[in-house]
């Protein structure tokens, strides 16, 4: 069956990644794309869940929902960040298995790794070490995910993959400073303090970490090649490849911005994991490609959001 015949579900379609994902399908001619809002089916309803996978029978359903958030909201609200996100994601797993859905794509993260995990990380790496304490709930949530689609591949022979990207940017980011992530969070502050003509802006932690930011639509075009792949390892990594230190980041992002104050990084703050580099040569090889550099991708989710 061809692409745009078969019916996809996208599980989380308003969200970063699924929105993305959607926007990808649609200019792909998918016809039989099925989403629904959150007030229509709450994921964290088994019942209701379980009903619609049965009614609507995807051929296909890409897991973008989630529970997502920055270091301050994740260290808070731990209870809310394993509850919600191991629920929805037992939900949809096992409700796709039980409407005979054949293929899932369920969306992980980088923090499964361990906190002093080997670099750059490899997807054999997994429960090797301790996990980063402050996003330790919402790791295991993700983890738990993809050890389901594991297991059920190998009880039930299902076509059910795990793609593990690092960290995202893009259209239908969060920019609520109180949960957002660190790209997000530092394209807001720079205009704000540039708005406000301020002389200084506050950035958590040491400045010294390392991330590998990816652009959503990368990630976006390589699920949408999943689609029709078949490949041999069920869990994927997919990076940018390269890392930048979040005080050089900062600095990229306050020129793209026109801030022309200080930089002043809050040492008393938590810095997280001190590096996040992922090994997608495995992606690579079954058709991953870069093709936003880090750079124009800054330049064009500011000016998309700041500049109209």
């Amino acid at each position: 069956m061809s692409l745009k015949n078969l019916k996809i579900f996208i599980a989380g379609h308003n969200g970063m990644v699924g929105s993305a994902v959607h926007k990808t399908l649609v200019k792909k001619n998918c016809k039989k794309l099925i989403t629904l809002s959150k007030n229509k089916l709450n994921l964290l309803d088994q019942k209701k869940t379980f009903i619609f996978l049965k009614r609507k029978k995807p051929d296909v359903v890409i897991i973008a929902a989630a529970k997502v958030g920055g270091i301050l909201n994740n260290n808070v609200n731990r209870a809310q960040f394993i509850y919600e996100n191991t629920t929805i994601q037992n939900n949809l797993i096992h409700g796709s298995f039980l409407a005979n859905v054949k293929k899932i794509i369920f969306l992980g993260s980088s923090c499964i790794y361990p906190k002093l995990c080997k670099q750059p990380m490899k997807e054999d790496y997994l429960l090797n070490g301790k996990l980063e304490p402050t996003n330790e709930p919402y790791a295991i949530a993700k983890i738990h995910g993809i050890k389901m689609c594991e297991n059920y591949n190998r009880q039930y022979k299902t076509n059910y993959i795990s793609v593990m990207p690092s960290s995202l940017y893009g259209p239908n980011d969060n920019y609520d400073l109180e949960n957002s992530h660190v790209i997000p969070a530092l394209l807001r502050k720079m205009y704000e303090a540039k708005i406000k003509k301020k002389k200084t802006v506050n950035i958590w932690g040491s400045g010294k970490p390392k991330r590998e930011f990816l652009h959503v639509q990368d990630l976006a075009e390589f699920i949408v090649k999943l689609i029709s792949k078949n490949p041999k390892k069920k869990i994927l990594n997919v990076g940018y490849g390269k890392e930048i230190s979040i005080k050089d980041l900062s600095k990229l992002i306050k020129k793209i911005s026109g801030f022309k104050g200080k930089i002043f990084f809050d040492k008393t703050k938590p810095d997280g994991v001190m590096r996040k580099l992922l090994n997608s040569s495995y992606a690579k090889s079954v058709g991953f490609k870069i093709k936003i550099n880090l750079e124009d991708g800054l330049k064009k989710t500011f000016k998309d959001q700041f500049s109209r």
